[in-house]
């Protein structure tokens, strides 16, 4: 469609001429999916619940279970023993002195511990024994 036409007044300029509009073309869009076909009542999970939600997988460090926290950090702290002195450990296995060598680096990691978990939550668990015997007394009951 055209624009009005005004007729200039005397000694006036003439207006601006605008050059008519073209429509903005975009790319074709993809073929709608088919709809899924609704599920008959009583079909899903439960006799007509609607299916629970799945939800992703907890991820451990993450998690915020006072006890699951305390068990993890109990491991780290003794697999930090292992890494850093494993000539050490070697040898208090093989002598069987492993309480003796690492008696300053237990109370270092036990003072840590108590102070990250609580004092509660630290003596009334044995996650911290747990995991020097599994963990630096390689499997045997030491501690």
């Amino acid at each position: 469609m055209a624009p009005p036409s005004v007729s200039p007044r005397p000694g006036a300029a003439a207006p601006p001429v605008v050059p008519p509009t073209r429509p903005v073309q975009t790319a074709p869009r993809p073929p709608a999916s088919p709809a899924r076909p609704a599920e008959p009542a009583g079909a899903g999970v439960g006799g007509g619940k609607p299916a629970p939600s799945t939800r992703p997988p907890v991820n451990p460090f993450l998690a915020q279970d006072p006890k699951q926290k305390a068990r993890r950090l109990a491991r780290a702290l003794i697999s930090d023993l292992v890494v850093y002195h494993p000539e050490k450990r070697q040898e208090g296995l093989r002598n069987g002195t492993l309480k003796d060598l690492f008696n300053d680096e237990i109370k270092k990691s036990w003072e840590e511990y108590t102070e990250q978990v609580g004092q509660q939550v630290a003596e009334s668990t044995s996650y911290f024994n747990d995991a020097l015997n599994e963990i630096l007394g390689d499997g045997r009951k030491i501690f």
